[in-house]
């Protein structure tokens, strides 16, 4: 896991490393290391298999998500979830595309559903624990995209619902 902060120049994250460290600290079955934000950046670009699981505060990661985003070719691909301490068993979370709620195209029915579809699957497997539920909606998914079926943003023809009833036929 690494973490992402800027604690070279904000007492904020400053606090934040000194946090995360903590959190690692109690959390031994996890390998935890601190990168600035500018690094993460350059790291996601030119070497994406070099990072697993980046957690950071909001700012930083509306940015390193964006910027992930070009990776998949469209904001409209990436999944996301805002999530509690492990360790807390209300399961609570926040689930949805990288790209949020996206009001500048909704109800035009050129939105990408993946990433929301996504955001469904992350829900399934750290809110309710329901591993297999999640892979069946990312073999979906997967299915669906190797078998070329595309949204506008993505250099395809479907619409959003078009989208979505492609996936769920390879549910």
């Amino acid at each position: 896991m690494t973490s992402v902060d800027k604690a070279n120049v904000l007492e904020s994250s400053r606090l934040w490393r000194q946090i995360a460290t903590k959190v690692g600290a109690e959390n031994t079955d996890v390998e935890l290391d601190h990168m600035l934000v500018d690094t993460a950046s350059m790291r996601l670009i030119t070497g994406p298999a070099w990072l697993d699981v980046v957690v950071t505060e909001n700012m930083f990661g509306d940015i390193l998500t964006d910027e992930a985003s070009v990776l998949a070719g469209s904001m409209g691909m990436l999944p996301s979830a805002s999530l509690g301490r492990m360790d807390d068993a209300s399961g609570v979370g926040l689930y949805e595309p990288i790209h949020g709620s996206a009001p500048d195209i909704a109800g035009k029915g050129i939105a990408n559903p993946t990433g929301t579809i996504l955001s469904s699957a992350m829900m399934l497997r750290h809110s309710f624990k329901l591993e297999a539920e999640a892979a069946a909606i990312e073999k979906a998914v997967d299915a669906t995209i190797t078998n070329g079926a595309r949204t506008t943003d993505i250099g395809g023809k479907l619409s959003t619902h078009q989208m979505a009833d492609e996936i769920i036929k390879n549910m």
